[in-house]
């Protein structure tokens, strides 16, 4: 149990330090303008995805602190490795979010597609967190995948 824990908290920090990096960078001025995406900061967003929710206001990251945790646990007790990574991965990312609405009282995005259609703005944690929950979908839907 205390690899596990320890595998978990390396990967979690991991993507927190990666995506708090990447905002940073933003945060203090870099901009990037293509034909299909922009990285430019936007105003920060006080909801999740598509601003959902934005009427819970401070209620929302005590709320996704307390989801983030359950994962956790939830992880923990199930005792599959095979999920520590993914699992660190997306709650970690999912930190990274909830200390930008600490920090600046919103989530940072800043990718911005807009080749053929104006899509959401984004980030880098946002990202992770698509990929973790792909890697999560293919564990469950392929059992053998996943030998503990």
């Amino acid at each position: 149990m205390a690899r596990s824990i320890i595998i978990l908290l390396l990967v979690m920090s991991s993507a927190l330090f990666i995506d708090q990096a990447i905002k940073s960078i933003i945060l203090s001025g870099f901009r990037l303008y293509t034909p299909y995406i922009d990285l430019i900061l936007v105003p920060f967003n006080k909801g999740v995805a598509f601003s959902m929710f934005t009427f819970l206001a401070e209620s929302l990251k005590w709320i996704q602190l307390a989801l983030l945790a359950s994962v956790i646990g939830y992880t923990l007790w199930l005792r599959q490795k095979c999920y520590l990574i993914p699992v660190g991965i997306m709650v970690g990312s999912g930190l990274s979010n909830v200390v930008d609405r600490f920090v600046h009282g919103g989530v940072v995005d800043y990718v911005y597609w807009h080749y053929g259609f104006n899509f959401a703005v984004f980030n880098a944690a946002d990202m992770m967190i698509d990929f973790a929950v792909i890697w999560l979908l293919i564990l469950n839907f392929r059992p053998q995948s996943c030998k503990s």
